[in-house]
C-alpha cells in the first residue's frame, strides 16, 4: 500500500513540475491551419535595397529551426538579403505577418512579393531550386515585358 502512495506522490509532483514548466518557456507558435503572407513590407527586415530577401520565421524552442537557420544563411549573396526573425526576439514580426507556425520561409521580391515560401523542414536543395526558380521566374518575366 506504502509503494502506490509514493508512486502517486511522485506522479503528482512531476505533473506539477512539468506544468510549471511550460509556464516559465516561451512558446514557439506552433498552430494548424497556417498560411503564409503573399506580400511583405521589405523594410520591415535587413537589406531592404537587395534585390531579394528570404526570411526564416524561427524559435529558439524549436529544433528543426536551428537546421533552417543554417541553411538559409548560406543563400545569402551581394543580390540576396537573410533575415533570421527568432520568435522572442522579434515577436511583433511573426504577429504582423500572422506567422502561428515555425520554422516558416519565405522568398521575397524587390517589391515585397512571396515568390516561395516552405512552411516546416525543407531541404537545402529545396531551397536553392526555389531560389533560382524565382529569380529566374522573374528575370523572364522582365525580359518578357521589355520584348512586347
Amino acid at each position: 500500500m506504502i509503494r502506490f502512495i509514493i508512486v502517486g506522490a511522485v506522479l503528482v509532483v512531476a505533473v506539477v513540475t512539468s506544468l510549471i514548466m511550460r509556464r516559465r518557456a516561451p512558446q514557439a507558435p506552433t498552430g494548424g491551419g497556417s498560411s503564409l503572407p503573399m506580400q511583405v513590407d521589405r523594410n520591415d527586415f535587413v537589406n531592404p535595397g537587395h534585390e531579394w530577401l528570404v526570411v526564416a520565421f524561427t524559435s529558439a524552442t524549436c529544433n528543426t529551426c536551428a537546421d533552417i537557420q543554417r541553411k538559409v544563411s548560406v543563400l545569402e549573396t551581394k543580390s540576396v538579403a537573410v533575415h533570421i526573425a527568432e520568435f522572442t526576439e522579434q515577436r511583433a514580426v511573426h504577429e504582423k505577418y500572422s506567422i502561428d507556425a515555425v520554422p516558416a520561409v519565405l522568398m521575397v521580391d524587390s517589391q515585397g512579393v512571396v515568390h516561395a515560401s516552405f512552411l516546416g523542414p525543407v531541404s537545402a536543395t529545396d531551397l536553392w531550386a526555389a531560389l533560382a526558380r524565382a529569380r529566374d521566374g522573374l528575370a523572364q518575366k522582365t525580359a518578357d515585358e521589355h520584348c512586347h
